[in-house]
C-alpha cells in the first residue's frame, strides 16, 4: 500500500487558485472537443439523496465545468454484475476513459475484472482498500477521513445532550462505518465520560422504512441527539425534527431538512479526490493508486453550526478543528478499551490518521451499546 497523498501535493494539484483553474495548463485536449476526457460516475442510489450519492454528484457536477472533460454518469446501479454492465457500457458506448464507481461494494469482484478486461482504462474507487501487489495498477482508492468531523459532530452532540444518550443508526459494521461510530462516541465522551450512544444497524445502505423505526425507537429509549451512517441520512434528519430532538448530518449538508435541531455535520468535498485523478489522466500521469485525506487536506470538511448549538460546543469544536487542520489532533489513543472491556489501543500508542489499523477497524469503543 502505497502512502496516502499530502497537502501539499494536494494544493500543488489543485492549485491555489483553486480546483477548477487547475486543470487548465494541461489543456492540448480541451482546444479539441473530439479529444476530451471522458469521465463516469456510477451511483448505487440517487443522485438528490441528501447523502452519500448527493455528495459524490456535487464533484460530478463541479468536474463538468472543466475544460477538456466529458462526463457520463448513472444512478441507481446495484451492487451487482448490473454495474460491470454499467461501466463496460460507458467504456464501449461513451469512450470513457477514467470510472468514478463510488459505492463499496462495488469494488471487489466488480471493478476488480472490469480493470482486467480494460487495461488502459483508469478505476477511481470510493472507500475501498487497494493493496500493492494484489490490486491492478489501473485501480484506485479514494477516501476522506470523515471521522474527524464525526469526532466534532461527537464533540457537538456532548454539549447538546441532556439525557447523555446519542443515537447511530449505521447501514453495515464494516471498518469505515465503525470507525465513525467510535469517532463520533470519543469526540461526545471527551466532554463527559458518562454518555453513551446507542447503536442500531439496520443491514443495507438504504432501507428508509428501517431507519424511521431505528430512529423512532432510539428516540422512545431516551435517545436526544442523532446521527447516522446510511446512504441518505433524510429519514434519520427528518424523523429527528419531528420528534423534537438534535440531529448531526453526515455525507452532505442537511441542514435544510431540520431547521430547529440540526446542530452541525459531516461533509465530503469530492472535489478535491476527483480533480486530481482527473489532471492526471489528463496529464498521462501514473494513477495514485491510494488516495486519502482529511480536514487538512481539504477532503472533508464540518458543516455550520445550527442555531441549536451553544458557545461552549461551538468554541470547543472549533479548538479540536483547529488541531486538526494542523495535522496535530490525535482522535484514536490509547488506552483505549472496546466494549467488551478488552484494550484495543494500548498505552503509550496514538495511532495517526494514516495507521493502516485504522481501516481494519471491526470492534466498537467502550461507551457503545450494540454489537459489530
Amino acid at each position: 500500500m502505497s502512502d496516502p497523498i499530502g497537502r501539499r501535493e494536494v494544493l500543488k494539484r489543485l492549485g491555489v487558485a483553486g480546483a477548477l483553474g487547475a486543470l487548465a495548463p494541461y489543456g492540448p485536449r480541451s482546444a479539441q472537443a473530439a479529444d476530451k476526457l471522458v469521465v463516469g460516475v456510477i451511483y448505487v442510489g440517487p443522485r438528490d439523496d441528501y447523502g452519500y450519492n448527493q455528495a459524490q454528484a456535487q464533484a460530478a457536477a463541479a468536474m463538468k465545468k472543466l475544460p477538456g472533460v466529458s462526463v457520463v454518469e448513472q444512478e441507481k446501479v446495484p451492487e451487482t454484475t448490473d454495474v460491470q454492465k454499467t461501466m463496460g457500457s460507458m467504456i464501449e458506448q461513451d469512450g470513457a476513459t477514467l470510472l468514478f464507481p463510488t459505492s463499496y461494494g462495488y469494488f471487489d469482484p466488480h471493478m476488480l475484472k472490469m480493470a482486467e478486461k480494460y487495461p488502459k482504462v483508469r478505476f477511481a474507487h470510493c472507500g475501498g482498500l487497494w493493496t500493492d501487489g494484489k490490486h491492478p495498477k489501473n485501480t484506485g482508492s479514494y477516501f476522506g477521513y470523515i471521522d474527524e468531523c464525526q469526532y466534532l459532530n461527537g464533540i457537538v452532540a456532548g454539549h447538546t445532550s441532556k439525557s447523555k444518550k446519542l443515537g447511530f443508526i449505521a447501514a453495515k459494521p464494516i471498518p469505515q462505518v465503525l470507525r465513525n461510530i467510535n469517532a463520533f462516541t470519543l469526540g461526545a465522551r471527551s466532554v463527559d465520560s458518562k454518555i453513551t450512544t446507542l447503536l442500531v444497524i439496520t443491514g443495507d445502505w438504504a432501507l428508509p422504512v428501517k431507519e424511521a423505526e431505528a430512529a423512532n425507537s432510539l428516540v422512545d429509549q431516551g435517545v436526544d441527539v442523532l446521527t447516522c451512517h446510511v446512504d441518505s441520512p433524510k429519514v434519520v434528519v427528518e424523523t429527528a425534527e419531528r420528534r423534537g430532538i438534535s440531529v448531526c448530518g453526515y455525507h452532505a449538508n442537511q441542514s435544510a431538512l431540520a431547521p430547529k435541531g440540526y446542530l452541525t455535520g459531516a461533509e465530503w468535498n469530492w472535489v478535491t479526490p476527483y480533480t486530481i485523478h482527473i489532471q492526471d489522466a489528463i496529464a498521462g500521469k501514473p494513477m495514485v493508486n491510494f488516495m486519502r485525506g482529511g480536514l487538512k487536506e481539504g477532503f472533508v470538511r464540518a458543516s455550520g453550526y445550527g442555531k441549536a448549538v451553544v458557545e461552549g460546543a461551538r468554541k470547543n469544536a472549533d479548538t479540536v478543528k483547529a488541531q486538526m487542520l494542523k495535522g496535530e489532533y490525535v482522535i484514536f489513543k490509547g488506552p483505549l478499551r472496546d466494549n467488551t472491556g478488552k484494550t484495543v489501543i494500548a498505552s503509550g500508542t496514538a495511532f495517526k490518521q494514516t495507521e493502516p489499523l485504522l481501516e481494519q477497524m471491526n470492534y466498537l469503543t467502550e461507551g457503545v451499546i450494540g454489537k459489530v
